[in-house]
């Protein structure tokens, strides 16, 4: 009955075996050498031309790497990218943490910030003033899947930003739609965290090198107490850990900053060429949506639990997210879960609801999908 691997994180995610192998065989003369010498380039360089295929990137636009994760990234957009006000979709934890950072900066205006209800999504609308919209393409806490296009109305040189770090490796988007579509590898990439990586369009790229730049040359006026809001506002501060600028100037090279986690990025290379062979974007995005569907539909005729995002166009198809009755414990069922190597199914712990989430990656197998919900089935019927 059990699922040959148990693995259903929504990241960390699944390695497949495939990976660690190659990771111990063929990537492990790079472990312990340097991030600046010509064998860890190629490999960056063939992650780059790799992410470059699968999203049929233009020509014009760079894919960009550094360390920290999009976590940093959020703050290195917050530096970098965003001039004076940005609009946020918040619909979730981690679309809400970006809004967040955003409304920390004293350099910037106060964000817009347009919330929905968790179990929906809520894209950024146009605004006067703002020149960044920013929204999660995936929203990872709740299991929904929001669209991916240019905010219409928004201003011609408004940039549009979008967090893909659990949708990466398992959608599809137009990448042409926005400036900057970020990501972490610890999901649909099967590889390790502390990376992001951008595909950042030409308008990006320049609006970072303006504000960097201007920041640079910024004298203050500690004497200037007009009211004018580019007066008042504070000084902009960018350390050199968060210049996208030198993310950029680096990821020319084929490399980072700082120093990388070279396993990540073996990790990362091995699974990005078995996507490729399978077919791409649209094989992934197929598998990915037929592992989902398997759960929805268990949940739907279910007589214990439902799915938690009830518009179907909304919902995830990597990390699907399942309510539970009252009188079942979640806590329960995940115990007697993983007391029988099923793991990290847990809902988000920020949610706070009697729910069960599954991450269904491109590297998790659809018959275990399967197999899962008939586990889970057999200890409810136990427990009750």
């Amino acid at each position: 009955m059990l699922p040959s691997d148990g693995r259903f994180g929504s990241g960390p995610s699944k390695i497949r075996q495939a990976q660690l192998d190659y990771l111990s065989d063929a990537g492990a003369q790079l472990m312990g050498t340097s991030h600046r010498q010509a064998p860890v380039r190629d490999l960056v360089a063939s992650i780059q031309d790799g992410i470059r295929t699968l999203y049929s990137v233009p020509d014009d636009y760079e894919i960009v790497l550094g360390n920290g994760g999009a976590t940093a990234f959020w703050d290195i957009a917050t530096a970098c990218l965003i001039e004076k006000r940005a609009a946020f979709g918040s619909f979730g934890s981690f679309s809400a943490k970006f809004a967040a950072s955003a409304a920390s900066a004293p350099f910037l205006d106060a964000p817009v910030v347009f919330s929905g209800d968790y179990g929906t999504y809520k894209l950024p609308e146009a605004t006067e003033g703002v020149d960044t919209y920013a929204w999660a393409h995936n929203e990872t806490s709740t299991g929904v899947l929001a669209p991916v296009h240019r905010i219409a109305g928004a201003d011609s040189d408004a940039l549009m930003l979008v967090d893909g770090t659990s949708a990466a490796a398992g959608t599809y988007i137009d990448v042409s739609e926005v400036d900057a579509y970020y990501f972490s590898p610890q999901k649909g990439f099967g590889s390790d965290g502390g990376l992001w990586i951008a595909i950042l369009s030409p308008a990006a790229i320049e609006r970072a090198a303006r504000i960097e730049k201007a920041a640079g040359d910024f004298v203050g006026d500690s004497n200037d107490s007009g009211n004018d809001n580019a007066n008042t506002r504070a000084q902009r501060w960018i350390p050199p850990f968060l210049s996208l600028t030198s993310a950029v100037k680096n990821s020319r090279k084929n490399q980072t900053l700082n120093t990388p986690a070279i396993a990540t990025l073996i990790l990362m290379k091995n699974q990005i060429d078995w996507i490729i062979s399978q077919g791409g974007l649209p094989w992934t995005a197929r598998h990915c949506a037929q592992s989902a569907e398997i759960i929805y539909n268990w949940a739907e005729h279910s007589d214990y639990c439902k799915p938690f995002v009830l518009d179907r166009d909304a919902r995830s198809t990597v990390v699907v997210t399942v309510d539970l009755d009252d009188n079942l414990a979640a806590a329960d069922i995940i115990k007697q879960a993983r007391a029988n190597g099923i793991v990290d199914i847990a809902g988000y712990r920020g949610l706070g609801r009697n729910q069960l989430r599954i991450g269904v990656f491109p590297s998790v197998d659809t018959a275990d999908v399967q197999k899962l919900t008939q586990c889970i089935d057999d200890i409810v019927e136990s427990l009750r």
